[in-house]
């Protein structure tokens, strides 16, 4: 593997920003600091640039197996490395769903033939497979994914008995899509009564409500301080569901942590009459009093990490009317660089995008040597030119669907250059495919 010497640049991490060279050797970061010289490594001259650890998705479906007319491991996590997304856990509703460790092994197999970006996989759980469940080894896999609301196949796990049994005996932590099933089959009838197969974009937030949702996350919470597991609800969607978070980043001791997605910051309610089909998403996009909750909680610290759910579908399947349009929007390309331009629109610090990207993700989950610009951490890095424009268009984005819902807008921050593991994976709109990215390990006992 080549060593690399990035020269001047300005690295943020930790909450500061300082002038520094990185010596990248042998796939980690060997050395940081000014004057850094190397007569083998290859130079980079970063002299204007920022310096982030690579981020860390934690929640991505890249529809390997069974629905690769959609995605696939390879180009998705091709988009994410152009995007200096670094690191991804992906989630087990494919086709077959990962719910066997058989299973569940095969997508690591083939993340490990073509996934440019390092990787980990969720063990998907049913009403059905508590014994596979329970063979979940916390050190080689990032968690358990439990579907508490509708979803594909039959995930969804609405057992009560069996929900407290995996609550209490879960080998490692538990990532929960938190919905209420028979609130949002309510819903539902009355929308089809009143509108029959026309039923406007604008109600997806009412069917999908504020209710299914509170319902579902007070559920989750409360199964997890009744029985002491460590859950991650993920992307929380309305301002109702923030009383159950508090601030905090004991992760040894909260046991309770949560996840806001960059669309949920990004879109409200109003959107829908311009952008239908291309923002139905599960949860739903809420309205603005909801988004601006979400801004407020995580700038106060009620909200762990962000994510993307990147959940891509061609553009045929998302041109259908409302009930038959799929949802989900691929949105791992340009995460970093969306939050990145909510920083400049002054919302956000970006020290604190770099926290909670890339710094919470890895100790949330307890990730082994990422998520950090640390000597001895492997080199997961991005480098970001903080003055060059970008504009996303259907023909510059490397997702398989081909489309984004962030079409024509224009980003102030382009990444330059991605390290996985120490490669440069993606230079200056090319990618070196040579060296695959590697599984994620976790500090666990």
């Amino acid at each position: 593997m080549a060593t690399y010497l990035i020269k001047n640049a300005t690295v943020i991490n930790e909450g500061e920003r300082n002038q520094a060279d990185v010596l990248v050797q042998e796939g980690k970061i060997k050395s940081i600091g000014p004057g850094i010289t190397s007569e083998e490594a290859q130079e980079i001259d970063a002299s204007g640039l920022w310096l982030l650890p690579g981020v860390i998705d934690d929640q991505v479906h890249f529809r390997e197996p069974g629905l690769t007319h959609k995605a696939e491991i390879y180009t998705e996590a091709k988009a994410a490395v152009a995007g200096g997304v670094t690191s991804f856990m992906e989630m087990p509703n494919t086709v077959p769903q990962a719910t066997t460790q058989e299973l569940l092994e095969q997508k690591y197999q083939r993340a490990a033939e073509v996934s440019l970006a390092n990787y980990s996989f969720f063990m998907g759980t049913t009403n059905n497979n508590y014994e596979e469940i329970l063979k979940t080894d916390p050190r080689t896999v990032c968690g358990i994914k439990i579907f508490m609301g509708s979803s594909t196949g039959d995930m969804l796990v609405d057992d009560d008995h069996i929900l407290s049994k995996i609550f209490a005996n879960a080998p490692t932590i538990i990532a929960l899509h938190c919905e209420d099933e028979q609130t949002i089959k309510d819903n539902t009838k009355i929308y089809e009564e009143k509108y029959g197969e026309d039923i406007p974009f604008e109600a997806h937030p009412e069917i999908r409500s504020h209710k299914s949702c509170l319902l579902s996350s007070t559920k989750a919470a409360q199964l997890a301080n009744k029985y002491g597991t460590r859950i991650h609800i993920l992307h929380i969607s309305t301002a109702d569901e923030l009383v159950l978070f508090t601030p905090g980043d004991d992760f040894k001791t909260k046991n309770v942590t949560s996840e806001v997605c960059v669309h949920h910051l990004s879109f409200n309610s109003t959107q829908y009459s311009t952008h239908g089909s291309k923002i139905k998403c599960n949860p739903a996009i809420k309205h603005e009093a909801d988004q601006e909750a979400l801004w407020e909680a995580l700038n106060s610290g009620k909200f762990d990490v962000i994510a993307t759910d990147h959940a891509p579908h061609t553009k045929e399947e998302k041109s259908n009317k409302y009930a038959k349009a799929p949802s989900g929007l691929p949105l791992v390309q340009h995460s970093l660089q969306l939050m990145l331009e909510h920083a400049k629109d002054g919302r956000i610090g970006v020290e604190e995008v770099v926290n909670r990207m890339c710094h919470k993700p890895a100790e949330l989950f307890e990730i082994e040597k990422r998520g950090f610009i640390r000597e001895g951490y492997w080199a997961d890095m991005v480098l970001v030119d903080p003055t060059k424009t970008e504009t996303v268009t259907a023909n510059n984005v490397h997702y398989k669907c081909g489309w984004s819902p962030l079409e024509g807008k224009e980003f102030h921050h382009t990444i330059e250059h991605t390290f996985v593991s120490g490669h440069l994976a993606y230079s200056g709109g090319s990618f070196d495919e040579s060296i695959k990215g590697q599984r994620l390990l976790f500090d666990r006992e």
